[in-house]
């Protein structure tokens, strides 16, 4: 394979936090939460992750890393600029980056070691970006449900979705609707079944 001449990452420099635009096609959300934990990973280990814009200054990738520059008051960020490429090459990309980035998993025991590790060690594990509950889960996961006299969960397979909701709004709607599920088909033990039995209920009465 011929190599690439001309990586944004060739060249890096600083850009005023100011003359960076959002992207007018982000489909990336970003909440307040996360924009707080981007902003103490950076207070912590400083920028590692160079902004990427175009010619004019549009982001194509690290818009959250921007909204936390502004919450911290950076006047400057490092960028690198993807030149000549097309606005098809930058629509593409601005998926890319996110979608790529949640196709990894973990493994979780080296997972667990290298945070006990640290936690041991009196390691601030908040700039690490877990919430407490999910580090909770992973140093004491639930137990395996029994059924029938025999131990379940030995092999859990799982589906993740990524919503996307265009305004906090909805995000709000989404989840009044999922404590409402919770709360009427508390019998179905995850919210895929309950979800089936609200669609199987609705469909009966239509």
């Amino acid at each position: 394979m011929e190599a690439i001449k001309g990586w944004p990452a060739d060249k890096v420099e600083r850009r005023s936090v100011a003359q960076l635009l959002p992207h007018a096609k982000n489909s990336r959300t970003h909440t307040a939460k996360q924009v707080d934990q981007i902003a103490a990973s950076i207070e912590k280990w400083g920028f590692t992750n160079p902004v990427l814009i175009d010619e004019a200054g549009t982001i194509i990738a690290g818009h959250g890393r921007v909204l936390a520059a502004k919450k911290l008051k950076l006047a400057e960020v490092p960028v690198m600029v993807a030149a000549g490429w097309s606005d098809e090459d930058k629509r593409a990309y601005l998926i890319a980056d996110n979608q790529l980035a949640l196709n990894a998993g973990w493994d979780v025991a080296v997972l667990k070691s290298e945070l006990s590790d640290l936690k041991g060690l009196d390691f601030d594990l908040a700039p690490i970006g877990f919430d407490p509950p999910q580090l909770a889960e992973i140093f004491d996961p639930p137990a395996p449900k029994q059924r029938g006299g025999r131990q379940t969960g030995a092999v859990n397979f799982s589906v993740t979705y990524n919503l996307v909701f265009d305004s906090e709004a909805q995000q709000a709607q989404w989840f009044a609707f999922v404590r409402w599920l919770k709360a009427n088909y508390a019998s179905h033990e995850t919210l895929g079944a309950m979800l089936s039995a609200f669609i199987e209920e609705k469909g009966h009465k239509s």
